[in-house]
């Protein structure tokens, strides 16, 4: 049986890991994706460490009843709740994610760089870690809700959350914008039109469909021959997964009437 062939499985909270899975197709158009978003069990980010894993675990056995070859956790608070204990239990390789303070930290002059993130994402250890090394004039700005917005299509009540948001530090002051959930990459036009063009605004989505490539690679995994796929699976309803199409195929959030 030809392992290379075997589905890649994908899951967030619920339809935020839309964002990186669009990243991983484009860096590798011949895999077989299988996404599942967590949507019953949503959000992630507000809950207790113990309580995320919990969810994690309900997820991941069913992944693996798929007979997948790599699993990518495509939420920030995912991954520093479980992907350490993953790695050690499975078999098969585990790629996570990480806000993208990094690259954010190299474009800083003298201003902050503005960490949005869920509460849990940035109790973390993982996340305290990052700090210690890029975390010279990071700000970190918890998010309670915004992932909400996103979830419920919400357009409108996004934007009145990030008006308020953004009024509490004067742009001038700010040099970039980090997205530390996979959510909030949906707003990154809207928070684009919100900051001053000079004001970088960077996630953790590319880096991380790079870095699957070469976990793939390395564990000689990479598929060659194609043609790739998508399935779409929810613990939600089918408006959730009529969402998730229209948001892989990049449409934008719409405003609530």
């Amino acid at each position: 049986m030809n392992q290379k062939r075997d589905p890649i499985g994908v899951f967030d909270s619920g339809i935020g890991g839309i964002s990186t899975l669009r990243e991983m197709i484009r860096e590798l158009p011949k895999e077989r994706f299988i996404y599942f978003g967590d949507t019953a069990n949503a959000p992630y980010g507000t809950k207790r460490t113990a309580e995320v894993i919990a969810c994690v675990r309900g997820v991941v056995d069913h992944l693996l009843e798929k007979h997948i070859k790599a699993l990518v956790i495509a939420c920030n608070t995912a991954t520093g709740a479980a992907a350490a204990t993953l790695r050690k239990e499975l078999s098969i390789p585990v790629v996570g994610m990480e806000p993208a303070l990094k690259p954010a930290s190299q474009m800083r002059k003298n201003g902050a760089v503005l960490v949005l993130a869920t509460p849990l994402t940035l109790r973390q250890e993982k996340f305290e870690n990052l700090m210690k090394q890029y975390g010279e004039g990071a700000v970190k700005v918890p998010c309670p809700g915004l992932m909400e917005l996103v979830e419920a299509d919400d357009c409108a009540g996004a934007l009145k959350y990030l008006q308020e948001l953004f009024t509490r530090w004067p742009p001038e002051k700010v040099d970039a914008v980090v997205l530390g959930c996979t959510h909030y990459v949906f707003l990154k036009d809207m928070i684009r039109d919100l900051l001053p063009e000079r004001i970088a605004i960077t996630d953790g989505n590319a880096g991380t469909a790079r870095q699957l490539r070469r976990v793939l690679e390395r564990e000689g995994l990479l598929n060659g021959e194609g043609p790739g796929s998508v399935e779409l699976e929810t613990s939600g309803s089918e408006k959730e997964i009529e969402l998730m199409r229209r948001l892989l195929r990049n449409e934008q959030l719409r405003n609530k009437n």
